[in-house]
């Protein structure tokens, strides 16, 4: 394979193959995440656990990913993004073996760390390998493609869990990944690029890894405890330690030729906003997701299965939505077509805020529909201008980034929505859904202002 078709996207046949690993990889990635969730009851009672230490069941993978992301997309610019997808493809699913195999909280919790680690590598660096898969002139598909399968897997994670759980034991939510994984593989080994153009002259620095799982890692803790009722003795003594590793770490990055965490990159006024825009909409997201089933089951009384399906509008509405918006990016600005479905992402929050006393079904599907729209619309063109405005040879930095950004918002969503219960009590889903209208219409008014600044360069 030569630069030049490199540089110009894969042929047709094998950009399929390419994309199909990449795509399997991400749908296991992202949706154990989202799929243990509704599995910790049974979970808990089947391993003898209490419900408060099953929580890190979910917490263990979350942390493991977002203290390593940054630096595994770092290993993909000097290593390849294809042997870093690889490994993380036989590590996710090894571990994924011995998650389902566990007997123990503590050794479920062990192996979903480890997990977590494999999953980082996947989302690390996907968006850096679409952007070698694809022409430029059709960056915009392969990132709807990716949009797409982040906003399904995240959105349906209960609906597929639910659906797993009907029918087999919680060990299968795990189990199921093993052959996706070894076909994702042998796919990834077939059909993956190498990016030939890969940084010269950048070292890994050690320190740096260490103090971005710090500062990551303690934002993570601090934002649970706050969302837990842990003491505030020690969500304060997180607060500082934050503050004073987070400080040194800038201050080291800053004074790098390549830094970890690419503050070069944060220099770009489209790069800076783009992450801004994520965060935002990210957060009003989860505070949305989370929130809705406890309405639907504690106040209109709806069973699981009914939950699912009333949730399921949203991720179809996405799936109609991101293809459109992929082709919308090559003739219009990432920051309108970002502000109106931001837009529309906020009017049906505020919709499903405003819900009568006891709704219909047509009620709810409709909103859920007008959610999942905005968000089809927005999220394709948002991660193209992020991915798009790095230079090619700092991909993986603009991929880790689009992925940190994800992960901040979702966990400061889903923390969120803990704390309004604890403030609002029975009327905590309404204020969430209050409170994701206004993250919605804050990253609509950010990606407006996006459209002052040029769009990336076609030669990317």
């Amino acid at each position: 394979m030569t630069p030049s078709s490199v540089s110009d996207g894969l042929p047709l046949p094998r950009r399929y193959g390419a994309i199909a690993a990449i795509a399997l990889g991400l749908t296991m990635a992202v949706l154990d995440g989202a799929i243990a969730n509704v599995a910790l009851p049974t979970i808990a009672r089947d391993l003898h656990a209490s419900p408060a230490a099953s929580i890190w069941i979910v917490n263990a993978y979350q942390l493991a990913i977002i203290v390593s992301l940054l630096s595994l997309s770092f290993l993909g610019d000097i290593l390849g993004y294809r042997r870093i997808y690889q490994a993380g493809l036989v590590m996710f699913t090894f571990t994924s073996l011995f998650c389902a195999l566990s007997d123990s909280l503590s050794m479920l919790t062990f192996a979903r760390v480890l997990q977590g680690f494999g999953g980082a590598a996947l989302m690390s660096v996907n968006t850096a390998l679409i952007r070698i898969i694809y022409p430029q002139r059709q960056l915009g598909r392969g990132m709807a493609i990716n949009s797409l399968i982040v906003a399904v897997s995240t959105a349906a994670g209960p609906t597929v869990a639910a659906a797993i759980l009907s029918i087999a034991s919680w060990k299968w939510l795990f189990f199921i990944n093993v052959p996706v994984g070894f076909i994702a593989f042998w796919l990834a080994l077939r059909f993956l690029p190498d990016n030939l153009q890969k940084a010269k002259g950048q070292r890994f620095d050690i320190p740096s890894a260490v103090m971005n799982a710090l500062t990551f890692g303690l934002l993570l803790s601090a934002l649970s405890g706050m969302a837990q009722g842990s003491p505030l003795w020690l969500i304060v003594v997180q607060l500082l330690a934050l503050m004073i590793i987070g400080t040194l770490f800038i201050r080291r990055q800053l004074s790098m030729e390549f830094p970890l965490l690419p503050v070069d990159l944060l220099r770009l006024p489209i790069f800076s906003l783009s992450i801004g825009t994520s965060v935002c909409s990210f957060t009003a997201q989860m505070l949305a997701m989370v929130s809705l089933p406890f309405y639907l089951q504690n106040v209109l009384e709806r069973d699981e299965v009914a939950t699912g399906l009333l949730l399921t509008p949203w991720p179809l509405a996405t799936m109609v939505f991101a293809p459109i918006a992929g082709r919308l990016i090559e003739r219009y600005h990432a920051g309108l077509l970002g502000g109106i479905g931001l837009m529309m992402f906020a009017g049906g929050l505020f919709a499903l805020a405003l819900l009568p006393t006891s709704p219909s079904d047509l009620d709810i599907i409709w909103r859920m529909m007008l959610c999942g729209a905005g968000f089809g619309l927005f999220q394709s063109p948002n991660n193209h201008t992020i991915i798009s405005s790095a230079p090619r040879q700092r991909s993986g930095g603009a991929s880790g980034m689009l992925g940190t950004a994800r992960l901040l918002g979702q966990t400061t969503g889903a923390a969120l929505v803990a704390m309004m219960f604890n403030l609002f009590g029975d009327s905590g889903t309404h204020a969430s859904l209050i409170a994701a209208g206004i993250f919605s219409s804050v990253a609509a008014a950010i990606s407006l202002t996006r459209m002052s600044q040029q769009r990336p360069d076609a030669a990317g």
